[in-house]
This record gives C-alpha cells, sequence and structure tokens, in this order.
C-alpha cells in the first residue's frame, strides 16, 4: 500500500512537470552486455561513463530480460508483452498485423509516436540494425516494426549494408558466410569511423543536435552493436584492460543435468585458432579481455551521446534507460555465449535516470522484468499507461529503492524459466526441470529440483499464469 502510494505522488510529480514540458526520452540499447559495470560493483572493466549516469539515476541489480537472444529480447522490451521466442520475433507481429491491424498492438515507439513524440531509432534497435528485411538487411518494403519511427537510421559507411555492420570489424571488414573466416577478436589502431558503433554514436549526436532544438517531445533510441561477437575494439580500450586481475570464471564445469547447455556455436563461427576456450584457460582469458576492451569501447560512446545531452537545452527534461538486451556467458557452464536460461544469459544492466528522482545513486535488488521499461516511461512522461501492456511500472523503485520486486519470466526455445527472490525454476518441454537457491553458494551450479517436489509444483503454477505469444 505505502509503495502504491508513492509511485501515485511520483507520478504526480512527473505529470505536473510534463504540462509544462513534456519529458524527452534517450533510450541506449547495448548488444550483449553483461552487468559487468562498476555501477554494479564490477571492478576488473572500467566504465567511468555508465557509472557517472548510474551515480544520478536507478541501478536495477536484479534486471532479467525475456529472452536470452537478441531478437526475442527485444521484441519483449519494445512492446511491454512477452512475445514470440525467436529472433524474428518483431518480423512475426509486422506480419500478423499486415493480416489483422488489430491482432497486434503498437509498439512502444508507436505509442509515443501516436501521443506526440517524434521517434528516432539510429543503430541497432530491433534484431536487425536499421530494423529492415532482406538479404542485406536494407529492404525498405520489409520492415521489423511498421509506424514505430518517424526516422530509422542506420549508417553503414564502408561496411555496406546493416547486415555487414553487424558482425563488422575494422576499416569495414564484412563477415563472409566461411566458417572460421573471421577472427574471433581484434585491437585495431585507433582511426576515424574505424568500426560500426564510431559510425552509429556520430548519428546519435547529429539526431540529439536535432532532436534537442525541437519544441515537440522526443523519443531517441540508439542502439550500439559492441559487446557482441566479434569482440573488436580500438586498441585503447583493450590497454585500458590488460594489466587488471581476471576474477576465475564461476562454475566453469558443464552441467550433468538436462538443461539448457549448448556448444557455444555462435563463438565457434569465428576463427579461434585451432584453440577451445573450455579447455585453454589462456586462450579464454584473451577473448575475455578482448570482450571487456569492448565493454569499456561501449561506455565511450555512451559517455560522447551523455555528454552530448548534458550541453543541450534538454539535459534537465529527458529521462535517460540505459539497457543490455540480454547477458553473455564467459566460461560460466562451459558456454561461451547467450542462448541459455541461466542467470549469465538472462541477467543483464538496467539503468534509469530522471530529474528530481528520489535517492539519485541509490541502487535496487528488486526482480524485475524487461517487459517494465513501457509502462514506466508512459508514468514518468504523464502518459496513460495502455491496457494491453504486460509489465509492471517501476515507479515505486524509483521512489524508493527498498520497494518490492516481482517474478521474472523467460523463454527459449521449448523451455521456460521464473527467477523470483530466491530460486530459479526452469522446466523444458520434455518433462525436465531444474531449480536453483540463490541463497546457496553453489548458486545454478547444482540442480535441487529432485530434493524439493512441493516447492518444484508451486513455482510450477506460478509459471503456468505467464505464457510468450505463440
Amino acid at each position: 500500500m505505502r509503495a502504491c502510494a508513492i509511485a501515485l505522488l511520483l507520478w504526480i510529480q512527473f505529470a505536473s512537470s510534463a504540462l509544462a514540458a513534456q519529458p524527452n526520452l534517450l533510450i541506449l540499447c547495448i548488444d550483449d552486455l553483461r552487468p559487468d559495470l562498476g555501477c554494479y560493483g564490477v571492478k576488473s572493466v572500467p566504465t567511468p561513463h555508465i557509472d557517472e549516469l548510474a551515480s544520478r539515476g536507478r541501478v536495477f541489480t536484479r534486471h532479467y530480460v525475456q529472452a536470452p537472444t537478441c531478437g526475442a529480447s527485444r521484441c519483449a522490451f519494445l512492446t511491454g508483452r512477452y512475445g514470440p521466442a525467436g529472433n524474428n520475433a518483431l518480423f512475426e507481429l509486422a506480419k500478423r498485423r499486415r493480416q489483422d491491424q488489430e491482432a497486434v498492438p503498437p509498439s512502444m515507439p508507436e505509442y509515443f509516436r501516436a501521443q506526440g513524440y517524434t521517434t528516432v531509432s539510429v543503430g541497432k534497435i530491433s534484431h536487425h540494425p536499421g530494423g529492415r528485411g532482406g538479404a542485406d538487411w536494407n529492404d525498405d518494403d520489409s520492415l521489423e516494426m511498421p509506424g514505430a519511427w518517424s526516422r530509422h537510421l542506420m549508417p553503414t559507411g564502408p561496411w555496406k549494408h546493416p547486415r555487414g555492420a553487424m558482425h563488422g570489424l575494422a576499416n569495414g571488414e564484412i563477415r563472409s558466410g566461411a566458417k572460421g573466416s573471421m577472427p574471433v577478436f581484434q585491437s585495431a589502431p585507433k582511426a576515424d569511423d574505424i568500426f560500426p558503433d564510431d559510425l552509429i554514436a556520430e548519428e546519435a549526436l547529429a539526431q540529439l543536435e536535432q532532436l534537442t532544438r525541437q519544441e515537440t517531445p522526443f523519443l531517441l533510441a540508439v542502439g550500439l552493436i559492441r559487446p557482441h561477437l566479434p569482440f573488436g575494439a580500438p586498441q585503447a580500450y583493450l590497454r585500458q584492460n590488460q594489466d587488471r586481475p581476471l576474477d576465475p570464471i564461476p562454475h566453469p564445469a558443464k552441467p550433468a543435468w538436462p538443461s539448457t547447455w549448448h556448444s557455444s556455436n555462435e563463438l565457434r563461427q569465428y576463427q579461434l585458432w585451432g584453440r577451445d576456450p573450455v579447455q585453454d584457460a589462456a586462450f579464454a582469458d584473451e577473448i575475455r579481455r578482448h570482450y571487456q576492451a569492448c565493454v569499456s569501447y561501449a561506455d565511450a560512446n555512451v559517455g560522447r551521446i551523455l555528454a552530448k545531452l548534458s550541453a543541450s537545452p534538454a539535459a534537465r527534461n529527458t529521462v535517460v534507460v540505459l539497457w543490455g538486451d540480454h547477458g553473455c556467458h564467459l566460461g560460466e557452464h562451459a558456454v561461451w555465449g547467450k542462448h541459455t536460461l541461466f542467470e549469465e544469459s538472462l541477467r543483464s544492466p538496467l539503468i534509469i535516470a530522471t530529474e528530481g528522482l528520489a535517492h539519485p545513486g541509490k541502487s535496487t535488488n528488486a526482480v524485475v522484468e524487461s517487459i517494465d521499461v513501457f509502462p514506466t516511461l508512459c508514468e514518468l512522461t504523464g502518459l496513460e499507461v495502455p491496457t494491453f501492456v504486460q509489465g509492471t511500472t517501476l515507479l515505486p523503485h524509483l521512489a524508493e529503492p527498498t520497494a518490492p520486486g516481482h517474478e521474472a519470466f523467460a523463454y527459449s526455445g521449448g523451455a521456460r524459466t521464473l527467477r523470483n527472490d530466491r530460486y530459479r525454476l526452469i522446466v523444458h518441454k520434455s518433462g525436465a526441470v531444474e531449480l536453483f537457491d540463490h541463497h546457496s553458494p553453489a548458486l545454478e551450479s547444482r540442480n535441487i529440483a529432485d530434493s524439493h517436489p512441493q516447492l518444484v509444483d508451486q513455482l510450477k503454477r506460478e509459471l503456468e499464469q505467464r505464457k510468450p505469444a505463440q
């Protein structure tokens, strides 16, 4: 009851300010970003710009995505709903909508656009950078999110097209179809526009220059590709991380029970020079260093964008959201990549910063989900929360960091999972069950399902109340 009262007071505060000047929205989406950030208590990677954002915002330490893969996770985030499970989730919704306009509710950017916002996407916001289909992801007749964006931009430079930029390395190098043709990591001397994210950040700066001088409110979504594979970043960021100590990889063994473990095929399609990070600790550390370099590189681009906003007329009237589309295994459970329903794939950063925030810089340990962001942004901007949204507002957590959370639901292939404050339950299509106790030092390295049948039944009933779209 107290949390509801606090939420109401905070909503009144923001709604009142919205009458004078409708708040803008800046959403920073970062691909494959683990919560290995200073503001999450991880000191092995320097992330000063994200940490500065966190110092004036709210860090959600237990934020979980709906799916451990780019397309399905972004679909849920952008619609505020549990959605189809595959990477083509948004394309599937667009197809259904063409068949029946009323069958698919509007997405977050489309909803804000209908309320008078200029909505602009730069980089990778939906599954394909630029949000288009076709062989090279640049077909204007095949949109992932029709009607969502006033401008939908993806600069490609020497990478020629969005498909080339998605997995591009320095100076226009594009991944070919041949397995092992592109190195899994790269450190290149810095020059102008050396990696695709340089172009994305520059276009974001240009859009901010334009948007912050207009009279109507804006929603600008900027999607950075790194630290997605391949792990390529300018040399300076590898040097920043080279001498920092690396913690041992926790629970590095392959699970001995039926699970969502996989053989890391996404990593293995790159050039590994005959080495295997599961067996070769030195090589594993090399990969981890290059991943860290990509995180520092992403942090630097976040800093460029935030500095531009801070120097603009919209600085005090813009809500900033930083969101990671999912996590990434770096050897945990003998996995390199995402696509599992373990904690490492599903937990990702979420930071919300807004003017007048109570207790800025304080973290919340409440369990929350990606679908919660849509209704939260509606309330922060004084808009009505649409009835079709399945997420729960995070306004109570912005008002009071100790506000309680709720269960988080996720799905992948034939498996579904429920995460509450203490346990994670995973139920497979085959009937196999995994149960992990996060109050135990073993965490998700010991499956306790067989010894806790009543708890499994209880959590199964709760899991059945949530279902992804088919």
